[in-house]
C-alpha cells in the first residue's frame, strides 16, 4: 500500500486566510480600484478642496459678521469676487473626487466586525462623522447655488458651523493616515494603467463642473456657464437678479413720489434727500461687481453719489459705522454697516443709475449701495435710510 504524503491530505478549504478577507468579504471587492493608492490620491484632492473651500468660506462669513477688531479693507476691489468664487468652485470640483472616494473605501466602512477594538471604534466613528458631514455640505451647498430650499433650517447657519466639524474630523483623520498615504503615493505600482485611467476620468470630471460653472464668476466664460443657476448679461439691464421688488414688498414704498433718504444718528446736521435733490449732487462712476454668496458675479458701471461726500455734508467723524437700511420691513439682509475703509473709499457710492440708465426696480430703485470689495447680500438695494453710530 503506498501513502500519499501528507500534504496532499490537506483539504484545500483549510489553505491560510488574510486577515483582510475575513473582514472586507473579498468576493464583492475583487477591482484593483478599491486599493489604498487610488483612496490617497483621491484623498488629497479632496482634502486640498475642503480646506481651499473652509479659507474662503471664513472670508465671506466674516466680511458678513466680522467680530469686533475685524476691520475689512475695500480694496482690491475683486477680492471677494475672488475668494467666494474659489469657494463655490472648489466646492463643486469635490462632488465627484467625494463620490469616486467613497466608491474607492467602502469595502472598508462595510468591513465586519466593525471595530476590532474601543481606539478602532473612536477612529471608525470619526470617518462616519467626515464622510457624513462631507455629504451633508456638498448637497446643501449645490441646492443653495441652484437656490432650491427644501430643507428646514437657514443654510448659512449650518453651512457654517457643520464646516468647523467637517475639517476637524479631516485633520485627524489625515494625522491618522498620513504615514500611510505618504509611503502609498511615493511607491510606484507594477500595474497602474486601470488606476491612472479611473484617477484621470475622476479628476477630468471634476475639471467639467468647474468649467460648466465658472462662467458665472469669470465673465469672458460666461458662454461655458451651461450648469450656472446665474450668468453675467443674463437679467435686466445686463445684471442677474436674485431678489426682485415684488418678492421683497418694496414696489409701492420705492415709487412713492414721496420716498426721501434721511440721514440721522450721530451727525452734525440731519439731512432729508428727494431722488431729485440727489440727482442734482455731482454724480460720479465706479466700475464695480456684484459678488454673491452663490458664487456668481457680475461687473456693472454705477453712477451715483459718493457716501462720504453725503456723510460729511452730514457732518459724520471720521471713525463712524453707518447702518444703510433698506425699504424692506423684514429679512436678515434688510441692513448692511459700512465701516470707515468703505465709506472714505471714493469708489462707494449710492448709485441711482447702472450701464448708463436708471436703475431698474429689481436692482434697488430709487437708490441702492455698491462698495468695492463687499459680499452682494451687504449691498443694500432700495436704501431709504442712513444711521450714522
Amino acid at each position: 500500500m503506498v501513502r500519499r504524503p501528507a500534504s496532499l491530505n490537506r483539504p484545500a478549504f483549510r489553505r491560510p486566510v488574510p486577515p483582510a478577507a475575513l473582514t472586507t468579504l473579498p468576493e464583492r471587492f475583487t477591482s484593483r480600484l478599491h486599493d489604498e493608492r487610488v483612496a490617497a490620491w483621491l484623498g488629497i484632492a479632496l482634502g486640498t478642496c475642503f480646506l481651499v473651500a473652509f479659507v474662503t468660506g471664513l472670508v465671506s462669513h466674516f466680511m458678513q459678521h466680522p467680530a469686533g477688531w475685524m476691520v475689512w479693507p475695500s480694496r482690491p476691489v475683486n477680492l471677494y469676487r475672488v475668494t467666494q468664487g474659489l469657494h463655490v468652485m472648489t466646492g463643486l470640483a469635490a462632488v465627484p473626487l467625494l463620490l469616486a472616494k467613497l466608491w474607492t473605501v467602502y469595502p472598508r466602512l462595510l468591513q465586519w466586525p466593525p471595530a476590532r477594538s474601543v481606539l478602532h471604534a473612536v477612529e471608525r466613528l470619526l470617518v462616519f462623522v467626515l464622510v457624513g458631514g462631507s455629504l451633508f455640505q456638498l448637497v446643501t451647498g449645490v441646492m443653495n447655488i441652484d437656490y432650491w430650499y427644501a430643507f428646514g433650517f437657514f443654510f448659512t447657519t449650518a453651512h457654517y458651523w457643520t464646516a468647523y466639524i467637517v475639517i476637524g474630523a479631516l485633520v485627524i483623520h489625515v494625522a491618522n493616515e498620513w504615514a500611510k498615504t505618504r509611503r502609498t503615493v511615493m511607491t510606484r505600482p507594477q500595474d497602474g494603467l486601470k488606476r491612472r485611467t479611473f484617477l484621470l476620468t475622476v479628476f477630468g470630471a471634476s475639471g467639467v463642473v468647474v468649467a460648466t460653472t465658472v462662467g458665472e464668476a469669470v465673465s469672458p466664460l460666461a458662454r461655458l456657464a451651461v450648469l450656472a443657476p446665474r450668468r453675467p448679461g443674463i437679467g435686466s439691464q445686463d445684471l442677474p437678479v436674485n431678489k426682485s421688488a415684488a418678492a421683497s414688498g418694496v414696489t409701492a414704498l420705492a415709487r412713492d413720489p414721496r420716498w426721501r433718504l434721511t440721514v440721522t444718528g450721530r451727525v452734525d446736521r440731519e439731512l432729508s434727500l428727494s431722488l431729485a435733490q440727489l440727482q442734482a449732487m455731482p454724480a460720479r462712476t465706479a466700475r464695480l461687481p456684484i459678488a454673491c454668496v452663490e458664487g456668481w458675479s457680475a461687473e456693472a458701471t454705477w453712477e451715483g453719489v459718493r457716501l462720504r461726500d453725503l456723510l460729511r455734508m452730514a457732518g459724520v467723524d471720521d471713525d463712524a459705522h453707518v447702518r444703510v437700511e433698506s425699504l424692506e420691513r423684514y429679512g436678515l439682509y434688510r441692513t448692511s454697516m459700512v465701516q470707515p475703509p468703505h465709506w472714505h473709499d471714493p469708489l462707494t457710492l449710492l448709485a441711482l443709475r447702472v450701464n448708463g440708465e436708471p436703475l431698474d426696480l429689481d436692482h434697488g430703485y430709487p437708490c441702492r449701495l455698491i462698495a468695492p470689495n463687499r459680499p452682494g447680500v451687504m449691498q443694500t438695494k432700495w436704501v431709504g435710510r442712513l444711521v450714522v453710530a
